[in-house]
């Protein structure tokens, strides 16, 4: 089936139960971020593959609502359908509900699947729609009944995260986590996101490109522990270790009738991950609406986590001078597809050990691709590299000692002046974040600006948060921090702590010509205390040298430069012991001080 025959597919089931408009988010019944190709429902209905977007189609309109770092790549896939591209202002703003209220007439019927939607994405629903007595049904997939050739829920087994690695024993986090429910005066705690449950029992699994999870829910009791993960996933000894650890298993579907049947209350709920079809499973007075214990405790790694990604750090730095080296003496005698770059990246990475696979898919934008903030080379129609113009190469590994995620601008050639301003700008952005130093409190939203303010000097911006937190050997973006424009998201809205890691990725792009991004992860560490209270500065992690071909040092303060030389020492020191004496002579030069560059 096309595109628009399976729209029209749709719309038959749509005249069949009398509704007007049927909404297909992204996620899957666990809210997330990237999901198992099980539940890509709204990629089959729409051909869009990027990971955030939201399509909607009424009997007279197909519409995908999804943010400026997709547009360019929305824009080529929808082309040739009826799905027709709604430009979003604002990254996951509910703006195509704005869109129904105004384009359905009174009295409409509006549906979706209420395992796909959150609790408050529901109740946000439900009172915009109510403005024009829209009612909103959330009881049928009518997907499932049209999309016959859907791939099956994943089967892959699940597997053990070492102590080793973890720093926590299961029985130690549930401690803590039992601790909290008691302060708060819960009796249970039900975890639907994949990564908290993850964490929060050692395990991690396949059933996700890039992300180490597998489909389960989790129920913590007082006195007890639950999970729900199907029984084939678990092996035998695993089982016995989790027996041992007062974990019990049930079936996957048994979640529903589990909390059918409790008999009493409260159960703590996180109502912005949650599921709209478990949380009417729970009677109302057992409902408490509170903090999500587990996401909030996962953020804050330990010291043994934060010892095993310093070495990580290491060993992704080796691989990525042996990549460019490569691609230089490669050049040399051929262009080389992106997609063989990201290739040879894996390969690399697997070679320094501890590797389980991409924390993402690798983003190799050559020229104009590199605009494209989520590109994707595919290999039938991806660019060829070429001695010249710019190349960003966004991407990230998963070992099982720590997660990766680093973006490196390129010139493969001598750089235009307007690409060495625009390099440089959002380079001062990168070292201003990097820099910071902010009091107790501090907010995601609060520093994003100073990642911004060179470019905005220059009337240039970005249309993405300036970072994401960083899961440890879980996924690469992992909430609730990180840094964004926006105050109404949990990264925008979050407290700064200690022990966190985030991104720290400003950009620039522009449309048919080139993009430009710089990213290390970071971590958040206290600096000191006086009579104005404790403060906290950002230790980067990542290990690898920016491109000083790109910088125009004139637009540098000192404060700049020696933090870059700082930088590029500690990247040498760490390393050069872990190199070749090629690679040596290879990443010396790129990690000398500024000084001895001519502008």
């Amino acid at each position: 089936m096309t595109v628009d025959q399976r729209i029209a597919a749709l719309r038959q089931q749509m005249k069949l139960y009398h509704i007007d408009a049927w909404i297909v988010p992204s996620s899957d019944p666990h809210q997330s971020e990237y999901v198992a190709d099980h539940w890509k429902a709204r990629e089959w209905i729409s051909g869009f593959t990027g990971s955030a977007g939201i399509a909607v189609i009424t009997h007279r309109h197909a519409g995908l609502w999804t943010d400026s770092r997709y547009f360019i790549q929305a824009t080529q896939q929808l082309t040739h359908t009826e799905m027709v591209l709604h430009k979003q202002r604002v990254p996951y703003a509910p703006e195509h509900v704005d869109w129904l209220v105004n384009h359905l007439p009174q009295g409409a019927t509006v549906g979706c699947n209420g395992w796909l939607f959150s609790v408050g994405e529901i109740q946000m629903l439900q009172k915009k729609l109510a403005q024009r007595h829209i009612r909103l049904d959330t009881t049928r997939d009518l997907i499932a009944e049209i999309w016959t050739d859907r791939p099956p829920l994943p089967t892959e087994p699940v597997f053990e995260h070492e102590l080793k690695y973890a720093g926590r024993t299961r029985a130690q986090k549930l401690e803590a986590v039992r601790k909290r429910m008691a302060q708060l005066g819960a009796q249970h705690y039900l975890i639907t996101t994949l990564d908290d449950i993850a964490w929060l029992y050692n395990l991690r699994g396949r059933d996700v490109s890039c992300n180490p999870v597998f489909y389960a829910w989790a129920l913590i009791s007082v006195q007890d522990a639950h999970l729900f993960v199907g029984a084939q996933k678990v092996p035998t000894p695993l089982r016995t270790a989790l027996k041992a650890d007062h974990i019990w298993l049930h079936p996957y579907e048994a979640i529903t009738d589990i909390l059918s049947n409790l008999s009493e209350g409260p159960i703590l709920l996180d109502t912005s991950t949650l599921n709209y079809q478990l949380w009417t499973l729970i009677p109302q007075v057992m409902r408490m609406t509170g903090p999500h214990i587990a996401r909030q405790m996962k953020a804050v790694k330990n010291e043994v986590e934060i010892a095993h990604l310093r070495r990580v750090m290491v060993r992704d730095g080796v691989a990525l001078v042996k990549l460019f080296m490569w691609l230089e003496r490669t050049l040399r005698e051929r262009p080389i597809p992106e997609t063989e770059v990201a290739q040879r990246l894996q390969e690399l990475r697997r070679a320094q050990g501890n590797y389980f696979g991409e924390s993402f898919e690798a983003i190799v934008g050559y020229q104009a691709n590199g605009a494209i903030v989520h590109y994707r080379a595919e290999p039938d129609h991806c660019a060829l590299i070429k001695p010249q113009g710019l190349l960003l190469l966004d991407s990230g590994g998963q070992y099982f000692d720590g997660t990766t995620d680093i973006t490196r601008t390129i010139a493969l050639g001598a750089p235009t002046p307007q690409q060495k301003r625009h390099f440089t700008l959002v380079l001062k952005g990168h070292i201003e974040l990097a820099r910071a130093r902010f009091p107790k409190g501090t907010t995601g939203v609060q520093l994003d600006t100073l990642a911004r303010i060179h470019l905005w000097q220059d009337q240039l911006n970005y249309g993405h948060g300036t970072g994401h937190g960083v899961g440890f050997f879980l996924n690469v973006h992992e909430p609730p921090q990180g840094f964004t424009p926006s105050p109404h998201t949990s990264r925008g809205g979050t407290e700064l702590i200690p022990g966190m890691v985030t991104s720290n990725e400003p950009g620039l792009y522009l449309a048919d010509q080139y993009g430009i991004r710089i990213e290390n992860l970071v971590l958040c560490r206290e600096c000191g205390k006086n009579e104005f209270g404790t403060f906290f500065e950002h230790e980067t992690l990542t290990l690898f040298p920016i491109d000083k071909q790109l910088i125009e040092i004139s637009l540098l303060t000192p404060q700049e430069r020696h933090w870059l030389d700082e930088y590029h020492q500690l990247v040498w020191e760490k390393l050069s012991p872990h190199l070749t004496d090629a690679e040596q002579a290879w990443l010396q030069p790129r990690c000398t001080p500024l000084k001895t560059i001519t502008s």
